[in-house]
């Protein structure tokens, strides 16, 4: 069965200029996810789809292959993730060329490892999903949340106020690095994550959303505690 991973590194970026290419302890950020795709050695193809020759060239020096580029229209600010997947999957078919399973791979998310792309492309077989991806427990119970009402602080669920962590259900959130899937089940719902979702359970050292200055110079010191 035939399986590639796509990395997903348009040239727009507001908050952060020039993020998926801007240095992260020592390499260009989108270095870690070509390099965790190709040290799986589990896909047939690792690629980037990019808009950006900049970032097309770096990322061919990675090792990753960027066999055509992304249009227009799936490079703009509306565009989902399943647009663009949709487009490289199209663009693959003129190709003559198929895949079974596929693994999306965002460019800014240097806490992706070999190790983790492989454990989640064998557990969407072995257990037969249709997605998997990689979630992280919520530090703090959600159920012991506080509203403000009126100007006053008060509990969403005064229920659960006195009760102790490890008795409420733990709830979990998208880490944000990668989704694992058969091409086919997302070929037929439109969604990445859809049917059966094996879940990747992640500790919160190793996940940090890059939206902002301060988010990335917490990343690089997680990183390093990673390492």
């Amino acid at each position: 069965m035939a399986s590639v991973a796509i990395i997903t590194a348009r040239g727009g970026s507001k908050r952060i200029p020039r993020k998926n290419i801007k240095e992260f302890c020592g390499k260009p950020i989108i270095a870690y996810s070509i390099e965790a795709a190709l040290g799986s050695g589990i896909f047939d193809e690792v690629m980037v789809s990019t808009d950006d020759e900049e970032i097309a060239e770096i990322a061919r020096k990675c090792g990753a292959n960027v066999p055509f580029m992304r249009s227009e229209k799936t490079a703009n600010d509306f565009a989902t993730t399943a647009d663009v997947l949709s487009e490289v999957f199209e663009k693959y078919e003129e190709m003559g060329k198929t895949f079974d399973y596929a693994c999306c791979v965002y460019p800014t998310a240097p806490f992706v490892t070999a190790q983790k792309l492989k454990t989640a492309m064998e557990k969407l077989q072995s257990e037969g999903g249709d997605s998997a991806m990689p979630v992280v427990k919520f530090s703090f119970p959600p159920q012991r949340c506080l509203v403000i009402n009126n100007g006053s602080l008060e509990y969403k669920w005064p229920e659960n106020m006195n009760k102790r962590s490890q008795d409420l259900e733990p709830f979990y959130h998208d880490c944000g690095q990668f989704y694992a899937f058969k091409v086919d089940s997302f070929r037929k719902s439109g969604q990445v994550i859809s049917g059966k979702v094996i879940p990747i359970i992640t500790p919160d050292t190793e996940v940090q959303d890059i939206d902002e200055m301060t988010d990335w110079e917490i990343a690089e010191l997680k990183y390093k505690l990673m390492k």
